[in-house]
C-alpha cells in the first residue's frame, strides 16, 4: 500500500491509504467498476505529493452526525507547513441557532476562538485580551476518542506527502474507476477505494478535488473538497490573544473545546 506521513488513525476508524487517478484518453471506453490502469496508477502515485508541491488549497469539509446535525469547516490549508485556518459552523435540524467559531490549526495544535461569550468568560477568569483557547490536537492520541473536529483536521492534513508513492502499489489493489462527474463546475474522474472511500480528481490537471471517507465505524461520512490549489501563508493568532485551555478547563468544557 502507499506510504503515509502519519500512522492510520485507528481510534477514528480511519484508513488514509489514498489513491486517485487521472483522466485518461481512454475514459470514454471505460465502464464504472473497471480496475485502475497502469496510467491511472502512475498518476495516483503523485496525487498527495502534488498537493504538497502546489503548497496549499482552499477547502470545505462536511460531516453530518447526530440527528440532523452537520459540522462544516471552510478555510485554507498550507500543506507544506501543515497549518490552516477555518470557520467551523455546526447547523442543527431542530431550529437551534448555528454554532460558529474560528479555528487555527497545525498538525499538533488547535486554537478555537471568536465564538460569542468566550472573550468575556476569559476576561472574567483573569485572561483579559484573550479571544482564543489553545489545546493540543488529539486525533492521533492512542487510546482516546478524539473530538470530531480533530479527526476532520487530521484527515485534511493527511492529504499531502513530501514524496510520491510507487505506482506499483496501486496496481491490482482492488481500486476501481467509477466514471466522471462535475464537482463545483469542475469535471473530475471518480475512483472507488476500499471500505467505501472515494476520490475525485480534476480532469484538467490531476489535482485532488474531493475525498470521501467513512468515520467512526461508518456512522459518519466526511467529505473533503479542495479548490484553488496554490501557496498559502497562514499565521495563527498572536500569543497575547491566546489562553491555554488547560488553565481554563471549566471555560473550555462550557464552550465544547
Amino acid at each position: 500500500m502507499p506510504s503515509l506521513r502519519r500512522p492510520v488513525l485507528a481510534a477514528a476508524g480511519l484508513a488514509l491509504s489514498l489513491v486517485a487517478g487521472c483522466s485518461t484518453s481512454g475514459d470514454a471506453e471505460r465502464a464504472p467498476g473497471d480496475p485502475v490502469t497502469q496510467a491511472d496508477a502512475e498518476a495516483l502515485a503523485e496525487l498527495l505529493h502534488r498537493n504538497f508541491t502546489h503548497g496549499g488549497a482552499d477547502f470545505v469539509v462536511t460531516a453530518p452526525y447526530g440527528e440532523d446535525v452537520v459540522l462544516t469547516l471552510t478555510g485554507e490549508v498550507d500543506f507544506r507547513h501543515e497549518t490552516g485556518r477555518a470557520l467551523a459552523v455546526t447547523t442543527f435540524g431542530d431550529g437551534r441557532a448555528d454554532d460558529t467559531r474560528t479555528l487555527f490549526f497545525t498538525d499538533e495544535d488547535l486554537w478555537v476562538g471568536e465564538t460569542p461569550g468566550l472573550t468575556d468568560a476569559l476576561t472574567a477568569a483573569g485572561a483579559p485580551g484573550a479571544t482564543y483557547l489553545h489545546r493540543p490536537l488529539t486525533a492521533g492520541d492512542e487510546g482516546a476518542t478524539p473530538p470530531l473536529v480533530d479527526v476532520l483536521l487530521e484527515v485534511l492534513l493527511n492529504l499531502s506527502s513530501r514524496t510520491h508513492d510507487e505506482a506499483r502499489s496501486f496496481v491490482d489493489a482492488g481500486y476501481t474507476w467509477e466514471g466522471q462527474r462535475s464537482i463545483d463546475s469542475r469535471l473530475t474522474s471518480l475512483f472507488g477505494l476500499q471500505d467505501g472511500r472515494t476520490v475525485a480528481v480534476a480532469a484538467t490537471d490531476d489535482l485532488l478535488t474531493q475525498f470521501v471517507t467513512p468515520l467512526a465505524g461508518g456512522e459518519i461520512e466526511a467529505t473533503v473538497t479542495l479548490s484553488d490549489h496554490g501557496s498559502r501563508s497562514l499565521p495563527g493568532p498572536p500569543a497575547e490573544a491566546t489562553a491555554e485551555a488547560a488553565d481554563h478547563q471549566e471555560i473550555a468544557a462550557a464552550f465544547g473545546m
